[in-house]
């Protein structure tokens, strides 16, 4: 790969040099949860400091990380804070609970994303993946990719939960998910305090219609399924309805099948359209990587929209994608409560101390990436992923709650990516570069505007 396309630094947050004061960090994590990460968490495997009573510690090192999810895990549980913003929407669902309710929750789900029944699903995604290069041809030169790409996302979510999406309106329902992350979904200066979170904050009173507006919707699909009682869809949803934990004979209560429902629609398309969208935007950045990816994609798919059976032979799309996914997680940011003493890379850890996990500085830190700000898909090939540290690349997580959809998410991705650089060149459009932002997620913070030109057949 031709050095020069290497040294264009991609848009990245400039971290602080000095300890913020809770204010700071306050009016940093309403504003983008990423400022919070300060310049030494880029070069440290560790760093710890105190906010008013309470220690915290922000985790960089692979082995301490492996502790966290795998070997102690049980000792590491979801941060309260975090639970806290994420409750109204998505209730005790499976990525908020913990212990036997998670288990039994994650045994009824699992089979929907077996490999077998992914497979099932590549159709599904290359015909969504046509459309999406449709509506790009409709576009016009310039096209806001965020949103393109969380429509072709969300096309492929509702097949898989729901058989479709007649019950949804994709914009309303993006806008609630939006309203949601601005209101109940910040962090507020009651958390920062460790107030309990029974006491309201004022973010929680202001996403309540976000909320109502998202659960409506879920809740009337979910009715409408009831009522047709055939029990032969084999999609996310009739899963839930038929599961039985094994142990108990539970099954899931009304409640229980919105709130995870509500979790899978949101976690299952913003996350795949995000790492779509900044793929493309690098893309554009560094045209040379985009033309090699465009000459593979071209020989393999020739006018034909990517499916399944294409993947293997486009293993740069994939590259592209873990890259971007690199620079980009799809959450930059994690939480976790200490329930008892413990050690991490030889540092003491105290029971209620706070654990961050930046995994937006693990991904770009400097002992463990080389040029860690590039854009460069190479970091992938197969020898560079084997000489790895595991744990220095966590974009779904790891240990017994890896996403569970990860599978799903890559073959989505990689289909509509495959798709749109077969058919299209992708170029910085007329405004400035977008910077990332995360509150629940790395976004872009003005979207990702692209000049979109049809390639000559």
């Amino acid at each position: 790969m031709p050095q020069t396309d290497l040294q264009m630094l991609p848009p990245h947050v400039e971290p602080h040099g000095k300890p913020l004061s809770i204010l700071q960090s306050v009016r940093a994590a309403r504003r983008n949860v990423l400022e919070i990460i300060p310049a030494i968490a880029y070069q440290q495997p560790i760093v710890s400091g105190r906010m008013g009573a309470s220690r915290w510690h922000m985790v960089q090192d692979p082995a301490s990380l492996r502790r966290i999810y795998l070997d102690n895990a049980a000792n590491y549980p979801k941060s309260e804070v975090m639970l806290r913003m994420l409750r109204p929407a998505i209730g005790n669902s499976l990525f908020t609970a913990e212990g036997a309710e998670w288990r039994w929750q994650r045994r009824a789900v699992a089979p929907v994303f077996a490999q077998r029944n992914v497979t099932a699903l590549a159709p599904v995604m290359t015909a969504t993946a046509e459309r999406a290069s449709q509506r790009l041809h409709a576009a016009g030169p310039h096209a806001e990719l965020v949103a393109e790409m969380l429509t072709a996302t969300f096309d492929v979510i509702c097949e898989v939960a729901l058989s479709g999406r007649e019950h949804f309106d994709a914009k309303v329902y993006g806008a609630a998910i939006i309203r949601y992350f601005e209101t109940a979904g910040k962090a507020s200066l009651l958390d920062f305090l460790r107030v309990p979170s029974w006491f309201p904050r004022p973010g929680e009173l202001l996403g309540y219609g976000a909320v109502h507006t998202m659960h409506d919707m879920v809740a009337k699909a979910i009715d409408a399924r009831r009522a047709q009682a055939t029990g032969q869809a084999d999609d996310l949803l009739d899963f839930m309805l038929k599961a039985t934990d094994p142990e108990t004979g539970r099954t899931m209560s009304a409640q229980d099948v919105l709130h995870n429902m509500q979790f899978f629609i949101v976690a299952g398309h913003e996350t795949t359209a995000l790492a779509l969208s900044w793929a493309l935007q690098l893309l554009a950045l560094y045209p040379k990587v985009q033309e090699e990816a465009y000459a593979e994609a071209r020989s393999v798919l020739d006018d034909q929209p990517a499916s399944l059976g294409h993947l293997e032979d486009m293993p740069l799309g994939r590259r592209i994608l873990e890259e971007s996914m690199r620079l980009y997680p799809p959450v930059g940011m994690l939480a976790r409560e200490v329930l008892a003493n413990d050690q991490l890379g030889g540092r003491d850890i105290r029971a209620n101390d706070v654990i961050f996990l930046p995994l937006y500085a693990l991904h770009r830190h400097a002992t463990l990436w080389d040029n860690p700000n590039t854009f460069n898909p190479d970091r992938f090939l197969p020898e560079q992923v084997k000489a790895r540290d595991r744990y220095s690349y966590l974009p779904f997580g790891a240990g017994p709650r890896v996403c569970v959809g990860a599978n799903f998410a890559m073959m989505q991705a990689q289909i509509i990516l495959g798709t749109l650089l077969s058919r299209f060149r992708f170029a910085p459009g007329p405004r400035p570069l977008p910077h990332p932002t995360m509150l629940m997620t790395v976004r872009p913070d003005t979207g990702i505007n692209l000049r979109v030109t049809p390639r000559q057949m």
